[in-house]
């Protein structure tokens, strides 16, 4: 499938299954969802319960986005930008024409399940190297300029807009959405590893070749170790590369495709400093 036309679907069907989520559960339990998506349902709800009317979710949550997305596309990336942009707009849209079903009554339901779906929606988006706008796009920012998630740090910011919604809207409302938040970051991190690391221990006959597939797939440089096998008592070659999490299978995929034989170990690297190479989001 071209590139672009998968980066597109990945995109289309992340943002339809964000707006169903939102018909579905968010509104059926009256949760309020992390981020510029929560802040625009809480104006909403302020603007209902005090001013006795209720502006377009659209209208709330473009204007809510363009100060992030211009951010976004003077670091992060144009094309990026202009599609989470379309994401955010096709997400809103649905959620203004869309009828509200409850598909489960209980709230709990609501929020475990509705948080589970919001995370996946939000991963295919960013998995089309997308966004569905928000905080997602600040919580991106972050993660290129430090080098790691920062979905827990925004999780954690929710905690001023939910505090606000608890005193006017009753504090089970908030605590349901805390419950939904926390799955939809857990979906998140389930699904989506660009910014988590792998350290490779690859050891192989063909370490030239094994290295050329890591250059080619991820454009990162890796480290020889000449030593011997102890069990046959024959040379061996070592390679260790630390890559991203999300390029991890396809090259252990091409490698043991070039040699069967090779021995792969991988580790999961919670810390790293120094020079690492990351892919840009164009």
């Amino acid at each position: 499938m071209n590139s672009h036309l998968r980066r597109g679907s990945l995109v289309l069907a992340g943002s339809v299954i964000y707006a169903l989520g939102l018909c579905f559960f968010v509104r059926t339990a009256g949760l309020f969802p992390g981020g510029f998506t929560g802040l625009s349902i809480l104006i909403q709800n302020l603007c209902e319960r005090f001013l006795g009317f209720t502006p377009p979710y659209t209208v709330l949550n473009l204007t809510l986005n363009l100060l992030a997305a211009g951010i976004s596309f003077r670091v992060i990336g144009k094309r990026f930008a202009l599609l989470s942009l379309t994401s955010v707009a096709i997400t809103s849209i649905l959620a203004d024409i869309l009828p509200t079903m409850a598909l489960a009554e209980d709230p709990l339901l609501n929020s475990v399940f509705g948080g589970l779906i919001n995370g996946a929606a939000v991963a295919l988006c960013l998995i089309g190297e997308a966004s569905t706008g928000g905080t997602d796009f600040i919580s991106i920012y972050l993660s290129e300029k430090q080098g790691k998630d920062a979905y827990n740090l925004i999780l954690g910011g929710n905690i001023v807009m939910l505090t606000v919604a608890g005193a006017v809207f009753g504090w089970e409302r908030a605590l349901y959405s805390m419950i939904f938040q926390f799955c939809s970051t857990q979906s998140v991190h389930a699904l989506y590893h660009r910014y988590e690391h792998r350290t490779l221990w690859i050891i192989t006959s063909k370490p030239d070749e094994a290295y050329q597939i890591i250059r080619d797939k991820s454009h990162h440089g890796a480290t020889l170790f000449q030593g011997k096998g102890l069990y046959k008592n024959e040379p061996r070659a070592m390679l260790y590369t630390v890559v991203s999490g999300d390029e991890v299978r396809a090259i252990i995929h091409e490698i043991r495709m070039m040699d069967p034989s090779a021995f792969i170990n991988t580790q999961r690297t919670d810390s790293l400093f120094g020079r690492f190479y990351r892919r840009p989001q164009i």
